[in-house]
């Protein structure tokens, strides 16, 4: 996963991210217990920050860990968070944890993927609801968001497509604005230009037959995912969480996203197929 800067030097960095979260110099500075013209110095390079300084703003203008290693590098710091291969002995400890918490959840869907939504891990109750996606979106490295958007994908059998298209590209553009991720643009990009799947209604779907009935009151307040499985349509609320206060850039951009069933008939349905 790459990153896109603007400007060199520590200074331009830290400013094209003061002005991306809309924050002025004197609030900054309050928040980090400095002053607005010792700001000012470090933007414009007439003041070179401290390391503490930089993780220190880097706190309060949310930073993504991986960034905050390239601006320890532009000011001539060693990079003080670790980039660790999930697959390391050393992250053992991590896996383990995952693999119980996707193992706990089932039979419900849950899965595990990277900044670039690159499949980690997945539960058996994810693996039920992706029946049927062909093998070429299953080929490592799986990504979630073509399997989830490719017109041959599980796109197909997604009842309200229109409405989770649309939900799933907004949560991609605002990533792209926190993290600023090439890779990630460019896979918003291709994913955005897929078509819609052949004999999937594009526009809003409103059947109404009665299991359509709960999908509708959780329109007003969240967005299910109705998909449809074995002649029935399932009807899903989702979650994502993240590792509070990461120190490695790896688990930093891991994301765990859970499927809630939005109804009785998808619990009891989920249930009998996986025990």
């Amino acid at each position: 996963m790459t990153s896109r800067t603007t400007g060199t030097g520590v200074g331009p960095l830290l400013r094209g991210w003061r002005e991306q979260r809309r924050i002025s110099q004197l609030e900054l500075a309050l928040r980090a217990d400095s002053s607005a013209r010792h700001i000012s110095f470090v933007e414009t390079g007439r003041s070179r920050p401290s390391e503490a300084m930089i993780l220190r703003l880097s706190e309060h203008l949310d930073i993504p860990v991986r960034e905050r290693n390239g601006l320890l590098l532009a000011a001539g710091y060693a990079p003080r968070f670790t980039e660790t291969a999930l697959d390391d002995p050393s992250m053992a400890v991590v896996r383990e944890a995952l693999e119980r918490l996707l193992r706990g959840y089932e039979p419900y869907p849950a899965l595990v993927v990277d900044g670039t939504y690159t499949l980690v891990a997945a539960n058996r109750g994810l693996a039920l609801i992706m029946e049927g996606v062909p093998e070429h979106l299953l080929a490592p490295p799986v990504n979630a968001m073509r399997v989830i958007l490719h017109p041959e994908g599980a796109a197909r059998r997604i009842r309200n497509f229109r409405q989770w298209r649309g939900h799933l590209l907004d949560q991609m553009e605002r990533q792209i604005a926190l993290a600023r991720s090439d890779a990630l643009r460019a896979l918003y990009e291709e994913v955005a230009a897929y078509p819609p799947p052949e004999g999937v209604d594009d526009g809003l779907d409103e059947t109404e037959d009665a299991g359509d009935t709960a999908a509708f009151a959780l329109g007003n307040f969240a967005l299910p995912l109705r998909i449809e499985h074995g002649g029935q349509v399932l009807t899903f609320l989702s979650s994502i969480s993240t590792f509070n206060t990461p120190m490695d850039v790896t688990v930093a951009e891991l994301a765990i996203e859970t499927f809630l069933p939005a109804d009785p008939a998808t619990a009891k349905y989920l249930q009998s197929a996986l025990g």
